[in-house]
């Protein structure tokens, strides 16, 4: 599997979010990704970075440390907390617009395997968010 191309990745990114500009769609894609890579461990990792621009598969490879899996709701919160300005609802919808591009990316046999190593109703966050 060929990785996406990172214009393209951002373009899909950008359209889902709304954003006015890619620089805001990259920065909730490094923060989004920083976050899942915590959660994620051996082959389903690897396998969903080769499909990401080689940037961005670095950030989920080299993920932030998680002391402990966060559940979706305290995935956003963690989100918020990263992203200058966020409030929760605006996180949501940025963890909707990258995860969503990240699961078209994936397949569906890759991110079945994705969900089992994350905490229960993590396959809400991957669904294309919904406007605030």
């Amino acid at each position: 599997m060929a990785p996406m191309r990172w214009e393209a990745f951002l373009a899909q990114v950008q359209e889902r979010g709304e954003y006015d500009s890619p620089q805001e769609a990259e920065r909730a894609a490094r923060v989004v990704l920083a976050l899942l890579g915590a959660h994620l461990v051996g082959e389903e990792r690897a396998e969903l970075a080769a499909g990401l621009p080689e940037t961005f598969a670095l950030i989920l490879l080299n993920p932030l440390q998680a002391a402990e899996p966060l559940d979706p709701a305290r995935f956003v919160r963690a989100t918020a907390a990263w992203i200058e300005g966020a409030t929760e609802e605006t996180a949501k919808w940025d963890v909707g617009a990258v995860l969503s591009v990240v699961a078209d990316t994936a397949g569906e046999d890759l991110m079945q395997r994705v969900l089992l190593q994350l905490p229960p109703d993590f396959d809400l966050l991957f669904g294309h968010p919904r406007s605030p």
